[in-house]
């Protein structure tokens, strides 16, 4: 009987079609996610002309998404490690479809809110589920640039809703938009054929059929024989209480840190993408139109990303975060200081890398730091935790507008985030990651989770 370790195989598997095939799926819903992320926001000046809302009603009405995607970051994060990743990607995807086409269809501002908040569940849902997916089924050598490859869909949905709104707002109207948004939940049935389940659930429901495929897919060498059985290291196994995971086997300070980071960095985020424009216009700037800064500032992001992301495969992605974070207190704490137009869409380039950019190498880290078996749950309450700074950023940084202070000191106070997650990052103990336990212990007896073995379904 042989034992076959999933998590070797996939650490040391090279790059082939399987994995490209990961990617290309969580790649894909990324960008559909980003989409139905950007396109209230591209729409809001059409929607507030057609339902006459006020600006502070149109602002509710785009911030019901963001509380959506912090109850669905937590909720449908930690469900996932219950019910498979598979299907609960597959709710998000119908979440953030069905009620984002349901948008488009309304004509008055509460039921707006209502189907945003129902679609932010599943926007804020797939986030930490697409990265554990991508996490678990990466190579070692590559995994944070392909985490960060394919979060970078998500400027690319920003992107994409930036081209096509103006072009079918002006010809259909701003509903054209969201209703186009309903267009992935076609794709559910392919994606429930073709993406692989994860692999501590698949142990966990007996299911070895499908564990003799993905162990073949993940390795071409590898030929299924009789009595074959999978294992996981113990600290990999599905747990019964995955939340209390966070804090146990010395990981819970450096939970909070990361939650800390993902707040600071969501806040800088967020803040940038509601008051930059507002900021540059007050102070004499021509930042041409709203089209271009959104292009310069994904462009920047999607650079941040990939960039990061092969760095910290080269060197530690802890240190490697810490310098990006620096570099994103130093390009917004600049913005505030008057500039050639050229220097300033450098800048603005920069720290669209050094915030966007740095909160997806930050979602590549801490998918790397906890076990597979409440990956999703560690990333799904990190996210939401941080999803409370995207909330309160545009209120904070708008009560510092409306205070009439100095430029350099409104985006001191944007920069002073960054500052703040750098040194959460640093305080961050690399030791009790995953990856680091595994070193550590490679030559350890491990405890396995066991299919195959007495009453397991002999190989076919």
């Amino acid at each position: 009987m042989r034992n076959i370790d999933l998590h070797k195989l996939a650490d040391e598997a090279r790059f082939n079609r399987f994995h490209g095939l990961v990617l290309f799926w969580c790649a894909l819903i990324i960008i559909f996610d980003g989409y139905d992320l950007a396109v209230a926001g591209i729409a809001l000046p059409s929607i507030m002309k057609e339902m006459g809302v006020s600006p502070t009603n149109a602002g509710f009405m785009v911030s019901s998404a963001l509380f959506g995607m912090m109850f669905g970051a937590i909720f449908l994060g930690t469900i996932a490690d219950k019910i498979g990743r598979r299907r609960a990607i597959v709710i998000c995807i119908a979440l953030f479809s069905i009620f984002t086409a349901a948008a488009g269809l309304t004509h008055e501002p509460i039921s707006f809110s209502v189907m945003r908040f129902l679609a932010g569940l599943g926007i804020g849902g797939v986030m930490p589920n697409v990265v554990a997916q991508m996490t678990e089924y990466s190579p070692r050598k590559i995994r944070s640039t392909m985490v960060t490859l394919m979060f970078s869909g998500y400027a690319v949905g920003g992107m994409l809703a930036a081209l096509l709104g103006k072009g079918l707002i002006e010809a259909y109207g701003w509903s054209s938009v969201f209703l186009a948004a309903g267009l992935p939940v076609l794709l559910i049935p392919a994606i429930l054929k073709s993406m692989p389940e994860s692999m501590p659930f698949l142990i966990k429901a007996n299911r070895l059929d499908e564990l003799q495929r993905l162990a073949s897919r993940l390795d071409p060498s590898y030929r299924p024989e009789s009595g074959d059985s999978f294992a996981l290291p113990r600290e990999d196994k599905a747990a019964s209480a995955p939340i209390g995971r966070l804090f146990q086997e010395g990981r819970g300070f450096s939970t909070v840190m990361f939650w800390i980071a993902f707040f600071m960095c969501l806040f800088m985020v967020y803040a940038l993408s509601s008051w930059l424009t507002r900021l540059m216009a007050s102070a004499g700037y021509s930042l041409g139109s709203a089209l271009t800064f959104v292009l310069v500032l994904n462009f920047g992001a999607m650079i941040g990303a990939v960039g990061g992301g092969w760095l910290a495969d080269r060197f530690h992605i802890k240190y490697v975060l810490v310098g990006m974070y620096a570099l994103a207190a130093v390009s917004i704490t600049l913005l505030g200081y008057r500039a050639p137009t050229e220097v300033l869409f450098l800048l603005v380039g920069l720290a669209g890398a050094s915030t966007i950019g740095t909160q997806i190498v930050t979602y590549a880290y801490v998918g790397q730091f906890y076990p597979m078996a409440v990956r999703a749950t560690g990333i799904g309450w990190a996210s939401g935790v941080g999803r409370s700074g995207a909330i309160l950023a545009p209120i904070v940084i708008g009560s510092l507008v409306g205070l009439a202070l100095p430029l350099q000191q409104n985006f001191m106070a944007i920069a002073i985030p960054a500052v703040i997650a750098a040194i959460a990052v640093a305080l961050i103990n690399h030791g009790r990651s995953t990856g680091a336990q595994r070193a550590d212990a490679s030559g350890a007896i491990r405890e396995s989770s066991m299919v195959g073995s007495k009453a397991a379904v002999p190989a076919k």
